[in-house]
């Protein structure tokens, strides 16, 4: 008998991981809207809080690619362990060491341990979906995935600060953390009893050591995997640029901060619930269809609209706001490379997926780096197409990830052809 979980495209053997990724990242998304004003605050630099995540954001993009090789090759709980210990470690020094002293060089190395965390609890766990979850089922487990993964990051965690620092004060928001990121690890890893078994965790030390090495040469032995992570690369870029320098533009336009936020969070409430949408859409219409299209064009498309509605719209807030919306909505459209990119490959889905978690991680310095290189030199608006051309170009290399034969064929009896 079909359960109500397989029905709706969730594995009903990960549920419970499901719902640990869901609360670890509202854990993980404390301090998301409000560290870096509170910072400035107290007395630090703009360049000292730009570096902080600066250096936050590359220790995200070389977890992410440990990520899916750690997974593959020592097991997804043991990578997921290593997360929380790095996360939990991380977070006391950042919080009683470095915030309370307001010592920076502390600060800036405790935040770099913290940033190790989530992509090894979360990613490793999307590498445990894709072994689990049956192909024809793959597109809507991962739109799921980034569903709680979303929704517990940039909504969850953005209404729970907004309480907790109004009742326990800032640093105690952040205290808190570690109780809901080990609530989470207590659903994904205790409560949920699917046993992971990949081929790598038979072999012998020195040949897990080679696996590690897996996540560079995979590009090697299969070009498509590359193009999948520059095209996961851009699939985020710009929402990690936005926030850089549409908050000013739109107060150009007369837009207060508060109207921002509320643009910027409707985006990801209505992102998560595309998360879902664009699953089940993946795995009707083809994954590579839906990359292209939705994600590709839809978001080039969406970019310029969302920047120009100000000006087209007579700076109408719900014109602008819905302008974001279909923008954010759109972005869900690359969904489905979570489950294409590892079927490009029969064994070596951990390596797969490494490339692709890098490319996960790589936007969050990426994204703002393009606006400060050329933001003085084009302004806003040449940064906004650059962003979308960006995405017209992954829509061209989507094009070129095309499954193998032997996949397509064995697919076929029991699903769309995933193309």
């Amino acid at each position: 008998m079909t359960s109500l979980a397989d029905k709706a495209g969730m594995p009903k053997h990960l549920a419970w991981g499901y719902i640990g990724i869901l609360i670890f990242m509202m854990g993980d998304g404390v301090e998301q809207g409000w560290l870096s004003p509170y910072l400035l605050e107290h007395g630090m630099s703009i360049q000292q809080s730009a570096s902080l995540f600066t250096v936050y954001g590359v220790t995200i993009a070389i977890s992410s690619w440990f990520s899916g090789v750690l997974a593959e090759g020592y097991g997804p709980r043991k990578a997921m362990l290593l997360g929380i210990l790095l996360y939990v470690i991380g977070t006391i020094g950042f919080v009683g060491l470095g915030m309370q002293q307001l010592n920076f060089p502390i600060m800036l190395f405790t935040y770099a341990i913290r940033g190790f965390g989530y992509p090894l609890f979360a990613y490793s766990f999307l590498v445990w979906i894709t072994y689990r979850t049956p192909q024809n089922q793959l597109g809507r487990a991962v739109g799921w995935f980034w569903f709680v993964f979303t929704g517990g990051l940039n909504v969850l965690g953005a209404y729970y600060s907004s309480w907790a620092i109004d009742n326990l004060g800032y640093q105690n928001t952040l205290w808190t953390s570690i109780f809901w990121v080990l609530v989470g690890a207590f659903f994904a890893l205790v409560l949920n009893k699917d046993q992971f078994k990949s081929p790598s965790l038979l072999d012998s030390t020195s040949t897990k050591a080679k696996e590690l090495l897996k996540g560079l040469t995979i590009v090697q032995e299969e070009p498509k995997v590359l193009i999948g992570g520059i095209v996961r690369i851009i699939n985020t870029t710009a929402q990690f640029a936005f926030p850089v320098f549409l908050p000013i533009y739109l107060a150009e336009h007369g837009f207060s901060t508060k109207e921002w936020l509320q643009i910027w969070g409707t985006i990801f409430t209505s992102n998560i619930i595309f998360n879902l949408i664009f699953g089940f859409v993946g795995d009707r219409l083809g994954w590579r269809n839906t990359i292209m299209w939705f994600g590709g064009v839809g978001c080039g498309i969406t970019t310029l609209l969302f920047y120009y509605s100000p000006v087209w719209f007579d700076g109408s807030f719900w014109l602008v706001m819905g302008s974001g919306v279909l923008w954010g909505g759109l972005l869900a459209g690359y969904v489905p490379l979570s489950a294409l990119v590892p079927s490009l490959v029969k064994e070596e889905k951990g390596a797969a997926m490494a490339i692709l978690n890098l490319g996960a991680g790589l936007p969050v310095f990426i994204g703002p780096a393009i606006v400060g290189v050329f933001i003085g030199t084009i302004g806003s608006e040449g940064v906004v197409w650059i962003l979308a051309v960006l995405y017209f170009i992954s829509a061209i290399l989507t094009r070129f990830i095309t499954l193998p034969q032997d996949h397509i064929l064995s697919v076929t009896s029991t699903g769309p052809v995933r193309s």
